[in-house]
This record gives structure tokens, sequence and C-alpha cells, in this order.
């Protein structure tokens, strides 16, 4: 799943002919991970218990959305660099109509499971392409039309419609299906990447940004460090997103989607009310202690004997995470050239897709041996492994400068 390098207070961004712009940009953000989001809280149950598949499955069903996201990030960065952010975008929104459509295909088969599973999945793969390009694509797409002296502010906004749009979207998710029934998922998603593709056909395009572009390799030596700091401190997330719905079930337990919320909303009000602190204390010591407080909150989940810890692990878990990207995005794209800038986005972003694309199997091959629970113990151990990581590359800074 995308967010962004560097963060700073969304309050400073408040004048309408920068805030302006950067709504406008992040709505195909929103309304892309809104879609997302749909899926999260019922997708594993549906391929659980509606098509008859295993917990693995249930879990791959989610992770190949993030394998596709994985394989298209390099090349959705370079996309924004040579042709244009808003063709990018184009790109990104008419895919996720293409998902929309193979997700409601899918539903519609459930009487013949080995069908409908691998539409779904076709759909999946189809949705994460698509979120490469948009999640890219916009980031771009707004520092071009308010200028790189905004760039905080695109990326502080962009993952606030990133992470509001995933809140948003579980509880809806669950609601359309318990009316409606899953197809219903598909139907939405295809509707509203209808309605979205005029509206950024009408937005202007910027200009790409001139100079040599840094060689492909260059830019991931620079990158690949801080990137695996993030795919560590990011399987939290993806055990959070992928098993939540069937860790709450195998407990007895309500309340998986509100769950979900929670986290998204801890996420948002960490960047509303903690932004400044990257600027203020530096990417590598925000990154450090985010990434301990969100291993707290995941080992509060392993060991929750009711649903309250459980949501409190998850809230605690949240509000360490929202600035693991950017603390240590920071860090990362500011060591490559401003024309290369969506290519290092690409490649820092792909780590995290890594970490979602793992989190599937793994998280259900732990499962299957120890439980649900299990697999936010071994997401803590993770988090922490990122704080050592981030410790060593603070250090080798350090003596760089001096």
């Amino acid at each position: 799943m995308t967010d962004a390098p560097c963060v700073s207070a969304i309050a400073e961004s408040r004048r309408p002919a920068v805030l302006l712009p950067i709504l406008s940009t992040v709505a195909f953000t929103f309304a892309t991970y809104l879609t997302i989001g749909l899926s999260l809280a019922v997708l594993p149950g549906f391929v659980h218990n509606n098509l008859g598949f295993g917990a693995m499955l249930a879990g791959l069903a989610i992770s190949m959305q993030y394998v596709a996201t994985l394989i298209s990030r390099p090349h959705a960065g370079r996309m924004a660099d040579a042709l244009g952010p808003k063709r990018t975008v184009l790109t990104g929104l008419a895919m996720c109509a293409v998902s929309g459509a193979l997700l409601l295909v899918g539903a519609l088969a459930v009487g013949r499971p080995v069908l409908s599973l691998s539409l779904i999945l076709l759909a999946r793969l189809t949705l994460g392409c698509a979120e490469s390009c948009v999640g890219t694509g916009s980031i771009a797409w707004g520092m071009g039309q308010v200028g790189h002296g905004h760039t905080a502010r695109v990326i502080s906004w962009n993952g606030v419609a990133t992470y509001g749009a995933l809140a948003a979207g579980a509880p809806l998710g669950v609601l359309l299906q318990h009316q409606f029934g899953f197809a219903s998922i598909g139907l939405l998603t295809l509707v509203l990447m209808l309605a979205a593709l005029p509206l950024a056909r009408l937005k202007r395009a910027t200009m790409v940004a001139a100079g040599e572009r840094s060689p492909f390799r260059t830019v991931a030596a620079r990158v690949v460090p801080y990137g695996m700091g993030l795919a560590l401190g990011s399987i939290g997330f993806g055990c959070i997103a992928t098993f939540i719905t069937l860790f709450y079930a195998a407990r007895g337990w309500d309340g998986a989607a509100l769950t979900l919320s929670v986290f998204g909303v801890m996420f948002v009000g960490v960047r509303f009310v903690f932004g400044r602190t990257i600027n203020w204390l530096g990417g590598y010591r925000v990154a450090m202690a985010s990434l301990a407080i969100e291993a707290i909150g995941l080992i509060t989940l392993w060991l929750a004997s009711d649903v309250h810890m459980a949501g409190a692990g998850a809230a605690i878990a949240g509000l360490g995470f929202s600035l693991v990207f950017p603390a240590l995005g920071v860090e990362a794209v500011n060591r490559v050239p401003e024309h290369s800038r969506g290519s290092a986005l690409g490649v820092f972003s792909v780590f995290m897709d890594v970490a979602m694309a793992i989190a599937g199997p793994i998280g259900g091959w732990i499962a299957g041996g120890m439980g649900y629970g299990a697999i936010y113990g071994f997401a803590a151990v993770a988090a922490m492994l990122a704080v050592v990581l981030t410790l060593v590359l603070k250090i080798q800074a350090s003596d760089a400068i001096h």
C-alpha cells in the first residue's frame, strides 16, 4: 500500500491557493484507497466462509494486491517522471475500474468457487497496479501544481487521504456486504472510478521535471536500506489488515471492522498532531520512537484477553505506524535529485508492498501452527528489528557527515 517521504504541519497549508489544488489531487488517492478499504474486512471472510477455502488462501487474496503493487511500483515512479503524473493517475483510475468489474463478476460466480477465487485474485492484481499509479502519481501531480516548496504539505494530505479512506472503507464494506451482498463492493468500486476518471481528465497536467534521470540502480542503492526498515515496520499493518477479521472470529469477538477504523483514525490523528516532529527531531529519531510504539501495540494485540484490549493494541500500533513511512522516507528521498524523486518514491514504497505481500502467506502459516494471536507477536519482533536497523542507518549518516 503507498504514503510519502516527508511530512509537516497541515495547519500551515490552509491557504486556498495551495490547499485547494492539493485536496483536488489527493481526492483521487482517497477514492482509490476507499475501494481498497471496502474489501479489507470482508474479503478474507468471503473467501474462507462463502467459497470454502482455508486461512492461507484467504490471506493470499488480500496479499495478491500488494504483490502487484510491489512489481508495478518502480514502473509507476518512472512513468510519473517520464510521462507526467496526470497520465499516471488516469491509468491507475482506469485499472481500478477494471478491478471493480472483475470483483463484481467474481462475487456473482460464488457457485463456482475456483472460478470465483480466480477472478477475485485477478481483480486484486489489477487493483495493486492501480494503487501504484494513483498513489505515486497523485503525490507528483500535487507537487507539480503547488511547487516543490510545498512538497511536505502534499505528502501530508496524501497520507491523510490514504488512511482516512481505509478507515472509512472498512465499515462501509461490512455494511454493503450485510445489506446487498459482496458483489455490491465490486459495483461501487466500478461506479466510483467511472465518476473519478472524467474529473481527473479535467485537471490541468503539470510539467515533467527537466534533467537527466539518475540510473535506476543508483536511485535504488540509495533508497534500499531505508526501504528495508520500512518493510519491517509495515509487517504489523499488513497483519492487522489481513487477519484482524479472522483473529476476532477465532476469539468469538465482534467489531473487527471497527478496529480497522480505530487504527486508521489513530494514524490520521497522529499526522495532524505530531507531524512536525520530523522537522524538529529528524527522521531517524522519529522513526525509532514510532517503531517502538508500534511494537508495544502489536504485543498488546498478541496478548489481548478481550475485545477492548485488542482494540487498544490496534490503536497503539496505529499511533506508532503513522510516522514510520514519512520519517524514514524523508531521509531516503533527500538522497536523490529532484527529477528522480518519482523513481525514489516508487522504490521506497516497494518495501511497504513487500511487507504487505508476505504478511498474508506467512501470517497464515503462523496462524495454522500457533493461532492468529501469534501473528502479532511475529510482527512486533519485526518492528523491533526495524528499530535496530534505523539506529545503524543513523550512525552511518552521522559518520558520513563527520
